[in-house]
C-alpha cells in the first residue's frame, strides 16, 4: 500500500472526494459510542455481582486481628487488607495504609498535605515562591487536573517505550530545587500502554534532587491488568530499589481495585516508607476517625488472597483482549503503511495511543465526534491539555462490545485519512 506522502496531488484529490463520500454514509449509520473513557463495560461488573454477597447481615464481621470492622478504629486498614495489596504491589504489608475507595482522593491528598503541611519537616509547599512537577507525556489528564489545581507549574518530560527520558529527569531533578515531584504510571502507562525498564525504574531510584522533599508519585493503577498470560510486563518494585539505594522516602506509590471489582467501591492504598506513613497518619488522624473497614473485609473475604485476584484478572482480560485486538486489527488493516499513523500494541492497562500527523488530532477528534463516535479530548494527555505536536489521541476500548469497538475503530481510521489528506494538500 502506497503511503499518502507519496500520492500527487491529483491523486490525493480524487482520493479526498472518495473519503467524504464514506463519510457521509457513515454519518447516516446515527452511531453512538463511547471511546473517551477507560470505563469497565456492563459485563465486567456483572461477573463480579457476587462479591456484594460475601458479606452480609449474618457474616462475622471481626478481622484476624479481633477487630469490629463495624466500628471505629483501623485507621490504617484492617491487616488482611493491609496484606493483599501489600502482595498486587510486591511490597510489605508495613508499608501500606488503605484508605477509601479511590486513588485520585489519596493523590489529590498527598498534594494538598504537601502545600499546606510540607513533607518530613520540610517548608509547605504554598510558602514557596515557585513548585514544579514533572510530568511523562502523553499521560494521565486526571495527574495533571491535581496539579493545576493547586496552581504548581508542570514541566513536559518525553516518554519512551522504557519509560520517561531519565536524562532529563535526572538533569532536571538534581539542578532546581523548586521542582517537587513527578507524576508516573510505571505499568501499562496511561495512554501508552509502555512498562517502566528495570534500567529506568533502578535510575528513579537512584535520583539525586535538589530538593529534600521530591517525591515519585508512583501510581502503579494497572498492576494487575494484564491481557494475556503469556505476555505480561514485569516491573521493578520501586520501593525496595529506593531503599538500596539510600532513598528509602522518595516514593509515594499508589493502587485501587476500582477496575477490579466495582468504580466508586473498590479499596484503594499507600504505599510507602515508614517515615512518609507516619507523617501522613498525623493529618489522617485529624481526617478521619477511619476508612470503609466492612468494604475492606469483603474484598479480602471474596478473593481471599493474590491467587484470587489473578484468577479474577483473567476474567477481565477475557473481555477486554478482543476489544484490544479488534481495534488492532483495523488500525493494522487500515492504516499500515500508509505514513499517517502510529500506535502502540500493549500488553496490558485500559489503553492505546494513536499519534497522527502533526496538527491532526483536534480535528480527526471533531470528525469522529460529528458522525456518532467519541473520543477523549485532543490534548488531553498533556499538562494544561496542550499537546505541542496536536498529534496524540487516547483510545479507551473498554467499554463498548468487540463489535462496536470495530465499527468505531472503522470510523477513526476513515476520519484519520480524511484529516491526513487535507493536510498534506495544504502543502502542495
Amino acid at each position: 500500500m502506497k503511503a499518502y506522502q507519496e500520492l500527487s496531488k491529483e491523486e490525493l484529490l480524487t482520493l479526498k472526494a472518495e473519503l467524504n463520500a464514506a463519510y457521509e454514509d457513515a454519518k447516516g449509520k446515527g452511531l453512538k459510542l463511547d471511546m473517551s473513557r477507560g470505563k469497565p463495560a456492563v459485563n465486567q461488573l456483572d461477573m463480579t455481582m457476587d462479591y456484594l454477597d460475601v458479606v452480609n447481615s449474618q457474616s462475622a464481621m471481626k478481622a484476624e486481628d479481633g477487630m469490629d470492622v463495624r466500628n471505629y478504629g483501623g485507621l490504617d486498614g484492617i491487616p488482611e487488607a493491609k496484606k493483599l495489596i501489600a502482595d498486587i504491589l510486591e511490597v510489605k504489608p508495613e508499608n501500606v495504609i488503605v484508605c477509601g475507595n479511590a486513588s485520585l482522593t489519596i493523590m489529590y491528598d498527598t498534594v494538598s498535605r504537601a502545600m499546606t503541611h510540607g513533607i518530613l519537616g520540610n517548608t509547605p509547599w504554598c510558602k514557596l515562591d515557585h513548585v514544579k512537577f514533572l510530568c511523562p507525556v502523553p499521560g494521565y489528564d486526571r495527574h495533571f487536573g491535581i496539579t493545576e489545581h493547586f496552581g504548581i507549574e508542570m514541566i513536559n518530560v518525553p516518554m519512551t517505550p522504557e519509560g520517561p527520558d531519565m536524562d532529563m529527569v535526572e538533569k532536571l531533578v538534581s539542578e532546581d530545587p523548586a521542582i517537587k515531584g513527578i507524576w508516573c504510571v510505571p505499568k501499562y502507562s496511561n495512554p501508552q500502554g509502555y512498562s517502566y525498564s528495570d534500567e529506568t525504574v533502578r535510575r528513579f531510584a537512584a535520583l539525586q534532587p535538589a530538593a529534600p522533599d521530591f517525591r515519585i508519585f508512583w501510581d502503579n493503577a494497572y498492576a494487575i491488568h494484564h491481557l494475556y498470560d503469556d505476555r505480561q510486563d514485569q516491573l521493578l518494585e520501586i520501593l525496595s530499589e529506593c531503599e538500596k539505594a539510600g532513598h528509602p522516602d522518595m516514593v509515594f506509590e499508589f493502587c485501587s481495585t476500582s477496575k477490579v471489582t466495582f468504580a466508586g467501591a473498590g479499596i484503594a492504598a499507600i504505599a510507602s516508607s515508614k517515615a512518609n506513613l507516619d507523617d501522613m497518619r498525623k493529618s489522617m488522624t485529624i481526617q478521619t476517625i477511619g476508612y470503609d473497614k466492612i468494604n475492606q473485609l469483603r474484598h479480602v473475604r471474596y478473593f481471599k488472597d493474590i491467587n484470587g485476584v489473578r484468577e479474577h484478572m483473567k476474567k477481565h482480560a477475557a473481555i477486554m483482549r478482543p476489544k484490544f485486538e479488534a481495534v488492532l486489527q483495523v488500525l493494522e488493516n487500515e492504516l499500515g503503511g500508509l505514513g499517517i499513523g502510529t500506535w502502540t500494541k500493549p500488553n496490558g492497562g485500559y489503553f492505546i495511543s494513536f499519534d497522527a500527523l502533526e496538527g491532526c488530532a483536534k480535528a480527526i477528534v471533531a470528525k469522529c465526534k460529528e458522525a456518532g463516535v467519541t473520543l477523549t479530548g485532543a490534548g488531553a494527555t498533556f499538562p494544561y491539555k496542550k499537546d505541542p505536536k496536536d498529534s496524540n489521541i487516547r483510545i479507551a476500548p473498554s467499554f463498548p462490545t468487540p463489535e462496536e469497538m470495530a465499527m468505531a475503530t472503522d470510523l477513526f481510521v476513515l476520519c484519520v485519512k480524511m484529516v491526513s489528506v487535507d493536510k498534506l494538500l495544504e502543502n502542495r
